[in-house]
């Protein structure tokens, strides 16, 4: 049996118009501790964007989504988080806020594998 890691999850989402609650599920944030791995990836279907908002800005959700994947790889796409640790990176991440693009609950699971994980996750969560 191959050895598996922890890791956690969330699924980005992106609420066009935070007043009415309404969303759906645009990308991933996967962090697994053992690895020092933390990594983000989206999808932004801009029909769904556009269906729940006709006005909404998909230019500004796209860069939003992307400055997520920034955070997650450090560096100067970070800004401030450039020097965290990937721990703290998906923290800040996943902590809960009043934007339109929003992280959802966190959700554990065992990876041997968590670049595959977040790939999957993809798939099975936004795609």
């Amino acid at each position: 049996m191959t050895d598996r890691d922890v890791f956690e999850y969330a699924v980005l989402r992106v609420v066009p118009r935070v007043e009415r609650g309404e969303f759906f599920n645009a990308g991933v944030v996967v962090y697994c501790r053992a690895k020092s791995f933390v990594a983000a990836r989206t999808h932004l279907d801009e029909n769904k964007l556009t269906a729940l908002d006709p006005d909404a800005d998909v230019v500004g959700v796209r860069a939003a989504l992307h400055g997520v994947e920034g955070v997650c790889l450090g560096g100067d796409d970070a800004g401030q988080a450039a020097r965290d640790d990937a721990g703290r990176r998906f923290r800040w991440l996943i902590a809960p806020r009043s934007t339109v693009v929003q992280p959802g609950p966190v959700h554990t699971g065992l990876t041997a594998d968590p670049e595959a994980e977040v790939e999957r996750l993809l798939d099975l969560l936004v795609r």
